[in-house]
């Protein structure tokens, strides 16, 4: 069995988040309901940026890097939607890049670190759509609070 189920989940991953995130425009990039949390645009590139956290994660002989102060400055930068769209689209990219050379056997291999460690790194592809989910339903919060009706992710 080669990676490309796991590259499915992925995709699919992507498809509901772009499907409910696609009531944004730029004239939603900065807005956040209260000074301190993530823009609109931040929400996306956060979960972006999580993928390739988890991809990089699930294969280091460290694990999950735990640098969530620099992580965070990042994010911090995005301004626009064009920004954190772009950062998702090379992150699923990237991951799909590295999970469609993996054997079933390299998948099962635990991860290493604190963070999901033991777990066998098949279990990020999960932990990609679970957080990618979590910020989903963030984001449609924000869409309620700018009198936008999020679409259904799944159609």
């Amino acid at each position: 069995m080669t990676g490309n189920c796991f590259c499915d989940s992925i995709q699919r991953t992507k498809k509901f988040f772009d499907n409910a995130t696609k009531i944004f425009d730029e004239k939603d990039a900065a807005f956040a309901p209260k000074p301190g949390l993530f823009s609109t645009a931040q929400h996306i590139a956060h979960a972006a940026q999580a993928i390739d956290w988890f991809v990089d994660g699930a294969f280091s002989p460290d694990g999950m890097s735990h640098d969530f102060e620099n992580m965070e400055k990042q994010v911090r930068a995005i301004h626009t939607l064009k920004e954190s769209r772009d950062w998702m689209d090379r992150a699923v990219a990237r991951a799909i890049s590295v999970l469609e050379k993996k054997s079933m056997e390299e998948m099962m291999q635990p991860i290493a670190g604190q963070i999901m460690a033991g777990a066998p790194r098949i279990a990020m592809c999960e932990a990609i759509a679970d957080h990618t989910a979590h910020h989903r339903g963030a984001l449609a919060v924000y869409a309620r609070l700018l009198d936008k009706v999020p679409p259904m992710p799944y159609e």
